[in-house]
């Protein structure tokens, strides 16, 4: 084998192993063996089979899940609308996905400059800040920070535990409608700690949202900035405006 053919060989290994994906001979869900398995039953050197597997995970056709292995993904990447009225559980219920998160943890802080300008409070006041993990079919999809302020919402994450959901917290504070205001997003390669949570490989990139939720007269309600799995969460803009979206 010359060079060339040994510096493509991960094509090849990519191509057979998506063949056997599209085929069914991996089925749906399937746990792809080992690496050092991989090696032998392609003959192949690390490198390649590596190459080969992030590859194909970037396509959507493989899931690597730090911990627990390589699966073939079981669904396609999951769609996320972000539109004048974005909702997490609306987004996700309508491709029969069961949405669920845990409380990562929850801190009363000093606000920054940075959230203090997007809560338009004063630098220094007292924000609530609640970390979660969000898990769509008990995978991970998202873990991050939502800040609000704590004069307004001193209690949002005892009621966020027991609601279960934004929009019914909300309306516990008499808030019975809201908008997202503003969204700025952009990958990036992931952190070692962001991939372990995530449980995705290191090589898969993420996708940084920060949000602004507001009430209908544009007074902000929290501020928010989330890590996404960017192999596994697709994102859309919509753009039409509609109040029900």
């Amino acid at each position: 084998m010359n060079i060339s053919m040994k510096r493509d060989r991960w094509r090849e290994i990519r191509a057979t192993l998506e063949k056997e994906i599209m085929d069914g001979i991996l089925e749906p869900g399937a746990k792809l063996p080992t690496e050092p398995e991989l090696v032998q039953i392609h003959q192949a050197g690390r490198h390649s089979i590596r190459r080969a597997i992030a590859e194909l995970a970037k396509t959507g056709h493989l899931s690597i899940e730090q911990g627990r292995g390589t699966f073939v993904q079981s669904r396609p990447k999951l769609e996320y609308t972000i539109g004048q009225r974005t909702r997490l559980r609306r987004n996700m219920a309508s491709q029969g996905v069961d949405v669920s998160g845990a409380m990562l943890g929850v801190e009363r802080l000093e606000a920054s400059a940075h959230v203090a300008s997007q809560l338009k409070i004063d630098i220094g006041a007292d924000v609530v800040a609640t970390r979660r993990l969000t898990m769509a079919d008990d995978v991970p999809i998202s873990f991050g920070t939502i800040y609000h302020d704590a004069s307004r919402f001193s209690s949002y994450a005892e009621r966020r535990e027991a609601l279960g959901s934004v929009s019914q917290v909300y309306a516990s504070y008499g808030i019975q409608d809201y908008v997202r205001a503003s969204t700025q997003m952009f990958a990036r390669a992931a952190t070692d700690q962001e991939a372990r949570q995530l449980r995705q490989h290191s090589d898969m990139p993420v996708i940084v949202i920060s949000a602004v939720d507001a009430e209908m007269d544009g007074t902000p309600l929290a501020f928010s900035e989330v890590i996404w799995s960017a192999a596994r969460v697709r994102f859309s803009i919509d753009t039409t405006g509609d109040p029900e979206t």
